[in-house]
């Protein structure tokens, strides 16, 4: 996830809202922390993994659904607005859900690290927290910077964040535990880093 530019001043969630519903389909916002991120728009490598991993998800179990960029309330008392490269949940849960649904029977959250100054901070350090402390199972951190690929599971809702973080390196096997239950095969992942 990148940001191109981050409205520093605090604003409540119905005002994110507003100006998100507004915001041409060019542009995507997200709301973490009381400040709106504008993300850039991905690389053909970022949304080449993207498929890569809904396929895979896909042949794997087939009862599953990968959301690209599905909006989600996400964080204490949801004050904050997720749009994370995909969303893996049970087919057709999020049929009716409007532009931003509650997190509840997502079982992981993907993000795709971009080549910005600011993706330490969202994609490893803020999406992680507001994921865990909404609960979702499984937060799986593909990054591109260090060729890894990190599942984070055992959320913490109480403090945010997840208490076990699992590190594998692009070309070597990953298991996705339980509610995912797939294995990964990630050497293609060399391919899409500069």
């Amino acid at each position: 996830m990148t940001v191109m530019a981050e409205h520093t001043s605090q604003m409540s969630v119905d005002e994110f809202e507003t100006i998100a519903s507004t915001a041409p389909e060019t542009v995507t916002l997200e709301f973490m922390g009381g400040r709106i991120g504008v993300k850039r728009v991905t690389d053909g490598d970022h949304d080449t993994i993207v498929s890569w991993l809904a396929k895979r998800c896909i042949q794997a179990r087939p009862d599953l659904d990968l959301y690209h960029a599905r909006g989600l309330r996400v964080d204490a008392y949801r004050q904050s607005r997720a749009r994370p490269d995909a969303v893996i949940a049970p087919e057709a849960h999020f049929a009716g859900h409007g532009e931003w649904a509650d997190p509840a029977g997502a079982l992981m959250v993907v993000e795709v690290t971009s080549y910005d100054s600011d993706t330490d901070r969202r994609d490893r350090h803020e999406k992680p927290a507001a994921y865990g402390q909404a609960g979702i199972p499984l937060y799986l951190l593909i990054d591109r910077d260090s060729c890894t690929v990190t599942v984070h599971s055992s959320p913490d809702r109480r403090v945010g964040g997840y208490r076990d973080a699992r590190v594998t390196k692009f070309g070597e096997t990953l298991v996705l535990p339980d509610p995912v239950g797939i294995e990964l095969d990630t050497e293609i992942l060399k391919s899409y880093v500069r």
